[in-house]
């Protein structure tokens, strides 16, 4: 049953919605945590426990003889031949640190050496280090590695698989994780909050308690470096097992910090590991949290990803556009009492500024572009629509979608622009553009196919115009697009060609303006352009293009015969204003208040290239995606406010974090208004603002090998001529 729902904008409401949407924050924090955090950590203490014993085993080898002296008389094993103890020790610490270092048969490996660890402290040498090495054996004996790991890799597979008992061992283990992992998860949570509360007491009262005994199976030594106050409530919270996550942060703050002032504290990393299991996964099954999470899953059961309420009957908001403004709107509002409905003309949600490297090609389609749906499975309030709008009712609030109609109550236009030829669209087919991952693979034939058309010809004018590839624009898109091209043909081809040099192509940048980069300052615009030079780019400033047709470029009355030519020189904004028949200004970008909403339809906004804002000083809001992202938080706050009933927000105010753009290897520039970078720092940082940018781990981590990869080897990237053959030049 759904709990019932107050009136918008009642206390009630409004005391429990903030309650809802803390805890919901607090849970997709941790959630967040364990999934960014934990694949590496996990990484990083599986390779950790396996080192040491790996360094023991190889000892053992290369001193054979001494590891049998070791086995016979000062660890020997009563009920086991010397030698064959010594060969098994060896090859537990050999095999099994290999095996847990790559997650292979982790449970098995982690099991004998969980098996090893318990023999050496029980019978010989008792430390802190093992206790907590023993601590996180038996969780990878219980719960496996995690993703990053061969066990994770294969472990659907073999699951599936045709092997004997395959299924029933998967199904089997998954259960041990599942049953017995939370139950582990409370054993451990108590065992260290007992040494830290005999330790506290200890230290509190100053008497000298006996722990000799106490310190085969308790960690008191790390535990007696932290002041007697921070043991006392980390018990007193781990115990019971009540803010169990926070309590653990703290503790495992303080072991770093240890570990690091003092050499001695070195076990300190394993302690740090072991308060992370807590941190990642919880306090267990058997804890105070646990029964207040339940309680409060009862009472929001949101925090479970079901319905916390009906959506008949709410609010409608519709979403036109997955771009940066539409899923940042989007995102702000999956916890809002409406009904959401984000429709995009594709299924996937593009990065456009990497572009170029798919067009150039550095990177693959997929690694510049996410699917929408996966980004809200959680969203119960959230549907997703592919389709394209084709007009806007605003008198019956309709969202035309072919043949359908999509009512609203909200509507956010994040319909993102098109190339404009500032009326010669005659232009357009000799001169494509670059806005969807369609026209960076028509681009990435075209330049492919030059290359392979001037191999295969004998007539030195025609491999010249193949080889001729000009650019018209040169704002980042175009500068780009020219040092990549120019990088391309110098070294991802080298030596593949038998006809021609690849480094002999002619790259052209034409530019109307007195400048490349002209909404960069003056210095980084003449070290862009220098740069390019570098490369080999013939930068033409203050040019004027005149015509373009199948043969090539007028530019200033000069003709110049170019086979590829590629548009980067203008854009205008999708057909949002004439499907609203409302004011718009010169690039068709509709005229927006200060809350972003439209002019005389305050229930309709427009975002990012869609809107004409001065929400920047009094200056028009650049085309940027932070831009982008900032509008469509703005709007989800307006939004917000009216459903609740609060005052609106004040005017959207665009907060400028720099603009960047990249020429070449170790060659960008970034201008952040007082500060200035380029060269190598300006790159890197570019790589890495682009890189946060990409929605989804995957593609964040693929851009990075990819990037990588290239940058060492020179390598050409995906150099893939697919949807058929064109011609340079030719009508597509």
């Amino acid at each position: 049953m759904k709990r019932s729902i107050a009136a918008p904008g009642s206390p009630s409401d409004r005391g429990l919605g903030w309650f809802s949407r803390w805890l919901g924050a607090q849970a997709e924090f941790f959630r967040i945590l364990r999934t960014v955090g934990w694949p590496p950590l996990d990484l990083a203490v599986r390779i950790g426990l396996a080192q040491g014993f790996f360094v023991s085993g190889v000892l053992k080898v290369s001193n054979w003889a001494t590891a049998v002296e070791l086995a016979t008389n000062v660890y020997p094993v009563t009920w086991m031949n010397p030698v064959t103890a010594a060969y098994t020790g060896a090859a537990i610490e050999l095999v099994g640190s290999v095996l847990l270092a790559a997650g292979l048969l982790t449970r098995y490996a982690a099991l004998s050496m969980l098996i090893l660890t318990a023999v050496v402290q029980s019978n010989y040498n008792a430390t802190d280090s093992q206790l907590f090495s023993a601590a996180l054996f038996g969780w990878y004996v219980i719960h496996g590695a995690g993703p990053v790991s061969m066990d994770g890799l294969l472990r659907r597979g073999l699951a599936d698989s045709a092997l004997p008992l395959a299924a029933r061992i998967a199904a089997l283990l998954g259960w041990v994780s599942a049953r017995i992992g939370p139950i582990y998860l409370s054993a451990v949570r108590v065992w260290l909050a007992v040494a830290l509360l005999v330790v506290g007491v200890q230290a509190t009262l100053r008497s000298d308690l006996p722990l000799d005994r106490l310190q085969l199976w308790l960690p008191i030594s790390m535990v007696q470096i932290w002041p007697p106050a921070l043991l006392l409530v980390g018990a007193l919270l781990l115990l019971p097992g009540l803010l169990t996550r926070y309590a653990a942060i703290a503790l495992a703050l303080a072991s770093a910090g240890t570990a690091m002032a003092m050499p001695a504290a070195a076990m300190g990393i394993l302690l740090f590991a072991t308060l992370a299991l807590l941190v990642m996964f919880g306090a267990g099954v058997v804890s105070a949290d646990a029964v207040i999470g339940r309680k409060l899953r009862q009472i929001y059961p949101e925090l479970e990803g079901k319905p916390a309420f009906a959506l008949e009957g709410l609010p409608r908001v519709v979403i036109v556009g997955a771009g940066f403004g539409g899923l940042a709107c989007a995102a702000a509002l999956r916890r809002a009492r409406a009904s959401l409905t984000l429709i995009d003309r594709g299924n996937y949600h593009l990065f456009q500024p990497l572009l170029y490297q798919v067009a150039t090609a550095a990177l693959s389609p997929g690694d510049i572009a996410a699917p929408i749906r996966p980004l809200f499975r959680d969203s119960f309030n959230t549907r997703v629509l592919l389709g394209t709008v084709t007009g806007v009712d605003t008198a019956r609030r309709r969202v035309l979608v072919g043949d359908k109609e999509i009512p609203y109550d909200y509507l956010v236009l994040a319909t993102g622009a098109a190339h404009s030829y500032f009326g010669k669209d005659q232009w357009r087919p000799y001169a494509p553009g670059l806005k969807r991952i369609e026209d960076a693979t028509a681009i990435r034939r075209r330049l492919l196919t030059a290359f392979e058309h001037a191999e295969s010809t004998e007539d030195p004018a025609e491999r010249e115009a193949l080889l001729t590839f000009l650019i018209v624009g040169g704002g980042p898109t175009g500068v780009e697009l020219a040092g990549a091209i120019a990088e391309l043909a110098r070294f991802g081809m080298e030596k593949e060609f038998r006809n021609f040099d690849p480094a002999s192509a002619r790259v052209i940048l034409v530019q109307s303006a007195a400048r490349v980069l002209p909404t960069f300052a003056v210095s980084l615009a003449k070290i862009a352009q220098r740069s390019l030079e570098r490369l080999g780019v013939e930068v033409l400033v203050g040019s004027r293009v005149e015509g373009i047709d199948a043969k090539g470029v007028l530019v200033n009355g000069k003709p110049i015969v170019a086979r590829t030519v590629l548009w980067a020189a203008g854009v205008m904004a999708s057909p949002a204003a004439t499907w609203l028949g409302t004011e718009k200004d010169s690039a068709g970008r509709l005229i927006v208040e200060p809350d972003l909403s439209v002019r005389a339809l305050p229930n309709v906004f427009a975002i990012g290239d869609t809107a004409s804002s001065n929400g920047w000083a009094g200056k028009p809001v650049p085309g940027l995606a932070p831009a982008a992202k900032q509008g469509g938080a703005h709007v989800a706050r307006v939004i917000s406010a009216r459903l609740r009933g609060e005052p609106a927000p004040g005017p959207f105010t665009y907060r400028h974090t720099g603009s960047l753009a990249t020429i070449g290897r170790k060659a960008a520039v970034a201008d952040f208004g007082r500060v200035k970078l380029w060269g190598a720092p300006a790159w890197w940082l570019w790589g890495i603002v682009h890189v946060g940018f990409l929605v989804g781990l995957r593609n964040r981590v693929a851009t990075m090998i990819n990037w990588f990869w290239a940058y060492l080897t020179f390598g050409g990237g995906i150099r893939l001529i697919t949807g058929g053959e064109v011609q340079p030049g030719a009508e597509r």
